[in-house]
């Protein structure tokens, strides 16, 4: 078992390393020679981006491990990970050498081979962000440059690290201030010397989105692309761009006091072929259409995608998936690029799966859709028109009485967990997710709300999915679905258990591999679903593997355990016995008679605390439950039951003393550990959320 400590730089240069065939010479390429990396991908064996290729596919054409011998699969070794709330990023390899982001954006390198450490870079992110609740989310995945790795921070920062010695490169912060309620999750795209990032943002606070590219060596600032038009009239505006002029017509009322959305928070895909970059865009801010464009339109640009020229940033063309998004329909989903034969010619497309439940096939030159159709279960919309690309949507959907129950819901029928497309097979492998959400606005008044001042999810309106729904719908589902986008039809599908299924990788060996809920890391046969190996990882899994060579050997490398993200949906995991403080998190390397053994499992049923002396005020409590939905819920679950990505707080006496409550909540004693102060919240409010957690505490004892 390796435990991530400080390693010397001398260690690094020791014979143990110089034994690996060009090992880690790759990880100090030239610029002209990192760009040939990048661009070959994944088929000079190592995974250099976050997708693996420029196209952003998922795929490695290796096949040392194939269906022939898939069975003989073992652990190489393992890497044991600290207790932190974000382990389900994305891992990067070059030249021999594994770099990974877990925690608070902290960076660490690992020999391929051994798992032996070599590094570790903390961008110290509590320290300057431990006052948001940004600060706990973490990082899905990191880029490789010219010897640096980059990563985004919480907080908002653009950092490159050494490949080296670990140490700092540079460092750019890529927020317009310190609390303007961007802070950044996604992984940065290299291409042609500069580096690519978006931000998140849109659902705590009046955002504005934006995409920037910097050069990749320096840090410095090239080029800004926004994906919501600023106020007419204004430089905030744009005013000299002539198409933010155009999509401002698109939006009404007032909405750059609100922000807009659009966040660029995932998908971002280079296509070397056009030399564009297709950004993936996300929600309005608020996602209730009837605040902040009351008079309707479009909202150029949100939920679709924005291509726009590589070196330039201009504008060339978009596409809505879901104009005038009114549900959290974000296209913020991989952007895969692919070349299918339809109707008898080759074609240059973009294969998308963003929320809303239509798999797309889009036009990657002209930006023209060419077919769309279903891949769950959709309501709000009973298809999209071939002509005009528009959904032909259901008006009941846009709760035109205050209230709709809406498939699919916030969570979406694809998330962001990455799909995997196979050019050997031609399908498109999803982590497809159903599950609808109830909508009111019923107390909403659109012409007073407003963002709040602090930091709280907030979406324009009064419930989402509470107990103010209709009757239970059926429990949410997910699954493994092998999609063929030619004749846009499943062509497999494999039930899966728990929501927001792990990232995909699909490979030569004509293999799916994919993490799950229930703590087993799987290899699927790729034409037809079947399972033929799989390992136990002692945790649940929602990141994606990578694969890649080294030395003549090909391995498959995978973190466990959740991300923040996770946590709103800790209750459909729960069910599976993880639990925060318990379950161990690590990076996992397989490899053809890895003879590597995990310690047994020791699993500890979680104690729900109680004071029978404790009196409950159940109107505090159902206010205490209004706060936790804002405050809480996306890190600690549901109904207050965590799912292994952040503390179950039912288990915490804390919840028992008002002192040392307000000491954690509102005062920061545990930031270090990720968890942010709540200065916002008065006494009498974190009265009101402590009694809720501990009312919930007490109700699940006594159904036990």
């Amino acid at each position: 078992m390796v435990r991530l400590q400080s390693v010397l730089l001398g260690v690094v240069a020791s014979a143990s390393l110089a034994l690996l065939s060009g090992c880690h010479k790759a990880a100090d390429a030239g610029a002209a020679d990192s760009a040939r990396i990048i661009l070959a991908g994944t088929s000079n064996g190592d995974w250099p981006g976050y997708g693996g290729n420029p196209g952003e596919d998922h795929f490695s054409p290796l096949d040392q491990i194939n269906q022939g011998n898939v069975a003989r699969l073992g652990l190489a070794w393992s890497v044991d990970l600290p207790t932190q709330l974000s382990t389900h990023s994305a891992p990067i390899e070059v030249g021999g050498v594994v770099y990974f982001t877990s925690g608070a954006s902290v960076v660490t390198a690992v020999d391929a081979v051994t798992g032996k450490q070599l590094w570790s870079y903390d961008p110290k992110v509590y320290d300057v962000a431990g006052e948001k609740m940004r600060a706990s989310w973490g990082a899905r995945g990191l880029a490789w440059w010219n010897g640096k790795v980059i990563v985004g921070t919480a907080d908002g920062r653009l950092v490159a690290v050494n490949t080296r010695d670990g140490s700092l490169a540079w460092s750019t912060q890529t927020t317009m201030g310190p609390n303007d309620g961007r802070y950044i999750t996604g992984a940065p795209r290299v291409f042609n010397g500069k580096v690519i990032i978006g931000h998140g943002g849109a659902d705590f606070a009046p955002v504005r989105g934006y995409v920037t590219a910097y050069d990749a060596d320096t840090g410095k600032k090239l080029w800004r692309f926004f994906t919501v038009p600023g106020k007419p009239g204004t430089k905030d505006g744009e005013a000299s761009d002539s198409i933010m002029a155009e999509a401002a017509k698109t939006w009404t009322g007032e909405w750059w006091k609100f922000g807009g959305g659009g966040t660029a928070w995932n998908a971002i895909t280079y296509d070397p072929q056009y030399n564009r970059i297709y950004i993936g865009t996300g929600n309005g801010a608020p996602w209730n259409r009837n605040i902040r464009s009351p008079g309707g339109g479009d909202n150029w640009f949100l939920c679709g995608i924005v291509a726009v020229d590589a070196d330039t940033g201009k504008y060339v063309w978009h596409y809505q998936t879901t104009p005038g998004e009114a549900w959290d329909y974000n296209s913020a989903m991989d952007i895969v690029l692919a070349k299918l034969k339809i109707d008898g010619k080759l074609r240059d497309v973009i294969l998308h799966a963003p929320k809303n439940g239509f798999f797309y096939v889009i036009d990657r030159q002209t930006g023209k859709l060419i077919s769309a159709e279903p891949f769950a279960k959709v309501t709000w919309a009973s298809s999209i028109d071939k002509v005009t690309g528009r959904p032909v949507e259901d008006p009941q959907a846009r709760y035109p009485t205050g209230q709709a129950l809406v498939w699919p819901g916030t969570a979406g029928a694809h998330n962001w967990t990455p799909m995997s497309f196979s050019p050997k097979t031609g399908l498109v492998y999803i982590p497809q997710q159903e599950a609808p959400a109830f909508y009111s606005m019923a107390k909403t008044d659109p012409k007073s709300w407003h963002f709040p001042d602090h930091m709280q999810f907030t979406t324009g309106f009064d419930s989402i999915g509470t107990l103010d729904a209709p009757p239970p719908s059926p429990a949410p589902l997910s699954a493994l679905m092998a999609w063929d986008p030619v004749a846009q039809k499943a062509r497999w599908t494999v039930p899966l258990g728990g929501m927001l299924p792990a990232g995909v990788l699909s490979t030569g060996g004509d293999l799916v591999f994919q993490g799950n809920a229930m703590g087993k890391f799987v290899a699927y046969a790729a034409h037809s679903g079947q399972m033929l190996w799989s390992f136990d990882a002692q945790n649940g899994i929602v990141g994606q593997p990578i694969t890649y060579s080294v030395g003549g050997k090909q391995y498959v490398t995978v973190m466990t355990g959740y991300g923040a993200a996770a946590g709103a949906v800790g209750s459909e995991s729960a069910r599976f016995g993880w639990d925060y403080r318990n379950q161990k998190r690590r990076l996992l390397t397989f490899v053809l008679d890895g003879k590597h053994v995990l310690p047994a499992l020791v699993r500890q049923e979680m104690e729900l605390v109680d004071d029978p002396a404790l009196q409950l005020d159940m109107a505090r409590v159902r206010e205490g439950s209004d706060l936790f939905a804002v405050n809480c819920l996306n890190c600690h679950g549901m109904a207050a039951v965590g799912g292994g990505a952040a503390p179950d707080l039912r288990s915490s006496p804390v919840i028992l003393s008002p002192e040392a409550f307000g000491q954690v909540v509102h005062e920061g004693l545990l930031v270090q550990r990720g968890m942010p102060r709540f200065q916002n919240l008065g006494r009498q409010e974190l009265d009101a959320l402590r009694q809720y957690v501990a009312f919930r505490a007490r109700a699940d004892r006594k159904r036990r």
